[in-house]
């Protein structure tokens, strides 16, 4: 993909798209079925997003996820976040 494209979508969000990269990776094999993982996720998530996440709402992400209801990926986290 063109780097001037990553350029731009980091100029505008703010998020380094390397650390997208590098929590997509580590994703890849990820058991979202367990708790601590999922948990880890939406903390990388929050971090680079710029988003704090309290207490409740991780709670409320991780069984979301943990328990099926939702699908795992960052979209999805990160929708959850922005919602609050």
């Amino acid at each position: 993909m063109d780097n001037n494209f990553f350029k731009n979508i980091e100029k505008k969000t703010g998020v380094d798209m390397q650390e997208v990269f590098k929590l997509a990776n580590s994703l890849q094999n990820a058991n979202f079925k367990d708790e601590n993982t999922v948990r880890n996720v939406i903390r990388k998530v929050s971090k680079i997003a710029n988003k704090p996440v309290n207490q409740q709402l991780e709670d409320k992400i991780v069984n979301s996820i943990v328990n099926g209801k939702e699908k795992m990926d960052f979209n999805t986290i990160s929708k959850m976040i922005n919602k609050k």
